[in-house]
């Protein structure tokens, strides 16, 4: 069974998020800033533009302050399109030059258990991309995505997105497995179910039993099957656990209640 990838370079996180984030630039310089979003009907061209401005500058103020959790302050949203424009291009540029200039080993604050700047850089790279791809949806053009990038998104979604545990809680493993297999860069996943306890001690919200999912090694015994097989390629499989696309390119086999409880959690909203 292929194990778990190792996630991909500090340099090649640095170059996507560049990349990724100068293309939802170039297709929103372009679009009506009233268009909508179809993954997000209530936000307009506009919004996604002040939306994707404000979270990299967010994270910026993350870096610059580590390892504290900086306040939250009010951003001013700029009059114009254009005002917009350039903001983002000057707080898309800080959030590059403060990743590029430390060290993803160091301490830095996230709402993961996940205290470090690499897991910004992964997750700032994966943000760009997914907003890119609502930016080309919104103005009607297609861009392809880079396999590696998009299969390595597929693993995040999975683990962390949907996946993570938060260290208040407690997750007991069950038996059902589902694999999800990336055809185009021949990765694997395994899921196990399991349920999900603990209280929220921000907001006193608690969980008892609640089903959900971990991302696990491949099983030693390689003659075990998954109850459940999801293929497709890694941007299918990436944009479809996004909800950036139907079901079209996904193909699944299995056990139809495994199946079912598994559509049931990734079919959930990313908070």
């Amino acid at each position: 069974m292929t194990p778990l990838p190792a996630r991909l370079s500090a340099d090649a996180y640095r170059s996507h998020l560049r990349s990724e984030s100068l293309r939802f630039r170039e297709v929103l310089a372009s679009c009506d800033p009233e268009a909508r979003v179809p993954a997000c009907p209530d936000w307009s061209a506009a919004d996604l533009l002040w939306h994707l401005a404000t979270v990299q500058r967010w994270w910026t103020e993350v870096l610059d302050g580590r390892p504290a959790q900086p306040e939250e302050r009010y951003l001013s949203r700029p009059e114009t399109y254009d005002g917009m424009l350039a903001t983002y291009d000057e707080w898309s540029a800080s959030l590059s030059s403060a990743l590029a200039a430390a060290d993803p080993a160091e301490e830095a604050w996230s709402w993961s258990d996940d205290h470090t700047v690499g897991f910004i850089l992964r997750r700032q790279a994966h943000e760009a991309l997914v907003h890119r791809v609502d930016a080309e949806q919104t103005a009607g053009v297609a861009g392809e995505l880079d396999a590696t990038l998009a299969s390595d998104g597929v693993h995040e979604c999975l683990d962390v997105m949907y996946g993570g545990c938060p260290p208040w809680g407690a997750w007991e493993p069950g038996a059902s497995l589902v694999r999800v297999d990336v055809t185009d860069t021949g990765d694997s996943f395994w899921l196990r179910f399991g349920t999900f306890s603990g209280t929220d001690p921000d907001s006193g919200t608690s969980y008892a039993g609640e089903e959900d999912f971990h991302v696990v090694a491949a099983p030693e015994d390689t003659d075990l099957e998954p109850d459940v097989v999801v293929d497709g390629t890694a941007a299918d499989l990436d944009l479809w656990l996004w909800d950036r696309s139907d079901e079209a390119g996904i193909a699944v086999a299995g056990d139809p209640d495994v199946l079912e409880r598994f559509r049931a959690i990734v079919g959930s909203p990313i908070n």
